[in-house]
């Protein structure tokens, strides 16, 4: 009897406890792991306890350091860096500086460059008026389309270009600009219209054979050079810095900045500038036109385009002669696209004008004034000071 219950009551032991018991003997036997220090580091190990706070008051610090734009020392004077957002791996702010040489670099290249008077020297039946006609249906062409902005800029580049070194009639001038478009469209969209979208627009004027002609001849004529830096390039990094130097993200600055460069696609007196002297000339008139009682230029600007105020003059008259509709009254594409409620009504919200704005926009640019009429107060540009 006993034995049969001394057998109902015992623990039946398998394979598999015996194996557990096992591996729990060997953890008990195995010492506890200990992380791997620098010999030096061992007598210290006492006074390495940090409190939570401290740590929590490091990261708000760094947080807080990076927030704010990192300062570059350059010539003795310690001046705002507009790229360095390190918060923001798409900005590329170490390599920022360099990026831009290189771009300005790109721009000045004479064989991505078009001739500053190609009408008058190349063209034989093409007039600056039936070129402001074009890039003004191109801007329908892109809202039609959904085009993003940069494919339109790379388009007039392209068509300026070709224009410089190849006479056409004007019955192949639309020709020439979808034929460009078609080709910007496949540099910029991730889903470009395909040539029979840009047949179709056309009313059907040119075939799908005519059309890819042209775009071999075009990049022929380019030599396949086609990624050009462009107003809109340069105008992103100066209204960062003209941004900066308001201390405050501004959309109706960035808005307004986006329609004047647009408005100088239409003129071809633009033509003879290089982007980044147009993007800078914009970011001007958009401070004037903002804020009139205060001087549009500052240090950190002239730092970041590389112009003075003086340098700007003549690009920032002619673009204000088309804000005011006086170059280029009868394209209204631009206008109409910056009408639009997604843009702030951009076109129509900054149309008031002061009396003596033109007037004092040439003694901002010409003269190193530092009162001028309507009492308006400014520092002599010639200062470091902002």
């Amino acid at each position: 009897m006993n034995s049969v219950s001394e057998k109902e009551n015992c623990v039946r032991i398998t394979r598999a406890a015996k194996k557990r018991a096992a591996a729990l003997a060997s953890a008990e036997d195995r010492p506890l792991n200990k992380k791997r220090v620098v010999l030096g580091e061992l007598p210290n190990l006492s006074n390495t306890t940090v409190s939570v706070n401290e740590v929590h008051k490091q990261k708000a610090k760094t947080k807080s350091n990076t927030s704010k734009g990192t300062l570059t020392r350059k010539d003795g004077v310690f001046k705002e860096d507009v790229d360095g957002k390190p918060e923001d791996p798409q900005m590329c702010a170490p390599y920022a500086s360099d990026i831009y040489e290189y771009l300005h670099k790109m721009e000045v290249d004479p064989k991505r460059r078009p001739l500053p008077d190609y009408i008058e020297k190349v063209q034989k039946d093409v007039s600056p008026n039936m070129r402001g006609i074009l890039v003004d249906w191109l801007v329908e062409v892109a809202e039609e389309y959904r085009i993003v902005s940069d494919t339109l800029y790379l388009t007039v580049s392209y068509i300026d270009r070709f224009l410089s070194f190849n006479v056409l009639n004007r019955q192949r001038l639309q020709l020439l600009g979808v034929s460009a478009m078609l080709i910007a469209s496949k540099y910029e969209e991730i889903n470009p219209p395909n040539v029979e979208d840009f047949c179709y627009i056309t009313d059907n004027t040119y075939t799908k054979e005519e059309v890819v002609k042209m775009e071999a001849d075009i990049l022929k004529s380019l030599k396949f050079e086609v990624g050009n830096p462009t107003i809109k390039t340069l105008l992103r990094r100066f209204t960062r810095a003209a941004q900066e130097d308001y201390k405050t993200s501004d959309l109706q600055l960035e808005f307004l900045g986006f329609y004047l460069a647009e408005l100088s696609l239409l003129d071809y007196n633009c033509v003879k500038y290089l982007p980044s002297l147009v993007a800078a000339s914009v970011i001007f008139l958009t401070r004037f036109l903002m804020r009139p009682k205060t001087h549009p230029w500052s240090s950190t600007l002239q730092q970041y385009t590389g112009y003075k105020a003086t340098d700007l003059k003549d690009c920032v008259l002619i673009i204000h002669d088309l804000y005011l509709s006086r170059r280029g009254g009868g394209l209204q594409a631009v206008r109409e696209k910056y009408k639009q409620h997604k843009v702030w009504f951009i076109s129509s919200a900054w149309q008031t004008c002061l009396p003596l704005q033109r007037y004092q926009l040439y003694i901002l640019t010409r003269f190193k004034c530092k009162r001028w009429p309507g009492d308006f107060v400014f520092w002599d540009m010639a200062s470091d000071g902002n």
